[in-house]
């Protein structure tokens, strides 16, 4: 699958996760780590106009970053965890729908353009396909509503698993770990782990504290993501 079959396959995934959750659920913990379920949409749907403005970017050549700000990016999260739950799925569907629209619509040419991500990389504008779908498949596993890593598919595991470690290494941070999923290996020495490619996205990126994981010792702790 291409990285635009993932983006419109989490987006899906995604909407499923989000049907299957009545309102008094929206401010219980999600799996992520100090956010409840209503923080993680509210940054799905941010995360969404964020990708717009990329492609925004892309289509006229005016420089417009995804968030105007870390700060601002955090209060707006705040402000939309805050709303009742038929306005925060509201605003999700139409972010999700409003960045549809701008994909269908940039012009083929337009998909060369470089823009630049939060974290300060220089991307061509297809890069948002990866963006999009990395955020939308974690996210629809973060709800706890019935989608786990495993629903994922598993190339797009792996490029998950490969992007954590890389964020790692950026910082200098990479565990003293070598990750085994099948034939594929991430890390250069330390701890033993292996296990499915579920299991192992559910570890690295912070979601289980590395259940269904075999290891030749104690499971190290692991870094922060993002």
């Amino acid at each position: 699958m291409t990285a635009r079959e993932w983006w419109a396959d989490g987006e899906r995934t995604l909407g499923t996760a989000l049907g299957r959750l009545v309102p008094h659920e929206y401010a219980e913990p999600s799996l992520l780590p100090g956010w409840t379920r209503a923080h993680v949409l509210a940054h799905v749907a941010g995360n969404a106009d964020a990708v717009t403005n990329l492609l925004h970017w892309a289509r006229t050549g005016v420089e417009t970053p995804m968030y105007p700000s870390a700060e601002a990016r955090d209060a707006e999260i705040e402000r939309r965890a805050a709303l009742a739950p038929p306005e925060l799925e509201a605003e999700v569907l139409a972010a999700t729908r409003e960045l549809a629209e701008a994909v269908a619509s940039l012009p083929e040419e337009a998909w060369t353009a470089e823009v630049r991500t939060f974290q300060g990389r220089t991307v061509p504008a297809t890069e948002v396909f990866w963006i999009r779908a990395r955020e939308v498949w974690v996210h629809a596993v973060d709800l706890d509503a019935g989608v786990g890593f495993a629903d994922a598919p598993e190339e797009l595991l792996a490029a998950v698993v490969d992007e954590v470690f890389g964020a790692w290494s950026r910082r200098g941070a990479v565990p003293a770990v070598t990750v085994f999923a099948g034939d594929r290996e991430w890390g250069s020495g330390g701890v033993a782990v292996a296990g499915s490619l579920a299991d192992v996205a559910g570890w690295v990126t912070g979601r289980t504290a590395g259940e269904g994981l075999r290891c030749d010792g104690p499971l190290p702790a692991l870094p922060r993501w993002i």
